[in-house]
């Protein structure tokens, strides 16, 4: 696909992947839109991004969502990609109380919040001469990590739900693409540097991580795996016993915090 001359539209743009997509994207000749919770980081943005546009807006919100809609398509009706960014990710110990509202943040962010946005843009999309989907998934979508439960039913199901998606949309004008993203040095994984097990190590920058999205994006592929996402994948299929037990040691204490039984 050409990646210039585009309007984009990315959810979570004010750090991490989203903001290296827009910064990279800007500097590919496209037009480029971002959304985030809060006002302060799109106004940090926009002073480092000039060329940037920005909107306050929460994916995990049917009423943001339509007013997203509503907004960016009247401003830029030549809207023709998506890339569902936005995510979060947190250390939970199921063996501890949670409040069930909250325990379900990362599902309605990660999975339901990319759905929503799906569907209501879809129309427009399909408007398009050619319209592209991008969603950010994780390696974590082809196994457990067991310090991160909701993350990764989040991820995994988003997964499916893209590759349901693209089957659905094969006749389409609208390219669907799965960006299964490795563990990077982002936001969202800066909570986990001081959690036993953990390896800053094997975090990609996120700058690596985006231009290899980029190259899969511009040579057409449906799926990108960037990194040790690659092996993830194959040991998923070849060793997934081992896979979860290493992905176990990660933040044990926190796992098995509270737990009634003896930890192993």
């Amino acid at each position: 696909m050409n990646l210039q001359n585009n309007t984009i539209l990315i959810t979570g743009g004010t750090g991490g992947f989203g903001f290296v997509f827009a910064n990279k994207l800007i500097a590919l000749g496209n037009t480029v839109i971002i959304t985030g919770r809060n006002a302060e980081k799109l106004a940090d943005v926009k002073r480092r991004l000039p060329q940037v546009h920005t909107v306050c807006s929460d994916v995990s919100k049917v009423e943001d969502i339509i007013n997203l809609y509503d907004q960016v398509t009247q401003q830029f009706p030549d809207l023709n990609i998506l890339i569902n960014n936005a995510g979060e990710m947190r250390k939970i110990s199921l063996n501890e109380n949670q409040d069930i509202t909250d325990l379900t943040r990362e599902i309605e962010i990660n999975l339901i919040g990319p759905i929503r946005m799906v569907q209501q843009f879809l129309p427009h999309l399909k408007k398009q001469s050619s319209a592209t989907i991008l969603n950010v998934t994780s390696g974590i979508a082809f196994m457990a990590l067991p310090i991160s439960p909701i993350y990764g039913a989040s991820k995994s199901g988003l997964r499916s739900y893209t590759q349901s998606l693209r089957v659905q949309l094969k006749k389409t004008n609208i390219k669907v693409i799965e960006l299964v993203a490795p563990g990077a040095s982002t936001p969202l994984n800066d909570k986990f540097v001081n959690e036993d097990g953990f390896s800053a190590l094997a975090l990609m920058t996120p700058e690596k991580v985006v231009d290899a999205a980029i190259r899969g994006m511009q040579k057409d592929k449906d799926e990108i795996f960037p990194g040790l996402a690659k092996i993830i994948r194959m040991m998923s299929r070849i060793a997934p016993k081992f896979l979860l037990a290493q992905a176990a040691k990660m933040g044990a204490s926190t796992i098995y915090r509270n737990n009634y039984i003896q930890k192993p």
